[in-house]
């Protein structure tokens, strides 16, 4: 067992190998154009594109998307279907792309939700895409941190009822293993557009040792730009996991 020390920071951390994003403002965009909430988040799957797109060109490994929190369902009932209306349309008509551009799809979070149909159409695109290896794409849809935590809690304890498991081998590498992101690199960059200033129950696990970047730039309006401006800040930052500034300038020089 031990102590959760992390690991020591790799020599160059110039790109991050995971980016995580909360795509916030879709709906302030639309109010500002006198329009329905609902086109911002139509809007949105163009930023989405993008931003996929420009990961490619990056060489980043993995981005995920916060697409629908387990707290949206308290939304108007027309946003909502609209929302999972678009999440629909959306996995139809782009993953033909993901498998053209070497894409993985996967999502996280409670599926039982979701209709049959969307739970189908889920699967047949995770499937579909499930040996591309140029760019995980991670959609969170009904995910909430907690929740993801007290899935991990509870399976783990199922193993120990079960006689799998002991409970004096539980640890944090354990405990994370069971988590929703556990065979991919914990998040490096966290981005929020919208100019909110919180995480919103996103990846509570995973985000412990993340640099946090917050954007006043409404989802629908983040392009490329955007998106280097982001990386030009995450790489001016020394990332030092609990060791001192000269400590990870000596792994730098070894």
């Amino acid at each position: 067992m031990g102590m959760d020390i992390p690991p020591a920071p790799s020599s160059d951390t110039r790109l991050p190998r995971h980016i995580a994003i909360i795509m916030d403002g879709n709906g302030r965009w639309a109010k500002k154009r006198f329009l329905p909430r609902t086109a911002g988040h139509r809007a949105g799957v163009g930023a989405v594109r993008k931003t996929v797109e420009h990961c490619l060109t990056k060489g980043i490994e993995t981005l995920t998307l916060f697409a629908f929190s387990s707290e949206n369902w308290r939304r108007p009932q027309q946003e909502v279907s609209v929302l999972m209306e678009l999440f629909i349309a959306t996995l139809e008509r782009e993953t033909e792309k993901l498998c053209e551009n070497g894409v993985r799809l996967r999502v996280i979070g409670e599926r039982s939700a979701f209709t049959p149909a969307l739970q189908e159409r889920i699967s047949a695109s995770e499937q579909l895409t499930r040996h591309n290896d140029r760019l995980n794409l991670v959609i969170a849809a009904n995910y909430g941190g907690r929740w993801d935590i007290v899935d991990a809690a509870r399976r783990l304890a199922e193993g120990v009822e079960a006689g799998t498991l002991r409970a004096a081998d539980i640890d944090s590498t354990v405990f994370a293993s069971y988590l929703a992101l556990a065979d991919l690199p914990e998040p490096d960059l966290f981005i929020r557009t919208g100019g909110e200033y919180r995480i919103s129950n996103f990846l509570l696990w995973q985000l412990a040792y993340t640099e946090l970047y917050f954007t006043p730039v409404l989802w629908p309006d983040f392009d490329e730009q955007s998106l280097e401006r982001a990386l030009e800040d995450y790489a001016s930052r020394q990332r030092r996991f609990g060791y001192t500034g000269e400590q990870v300038e000596s792994f730098s020089v070894g």
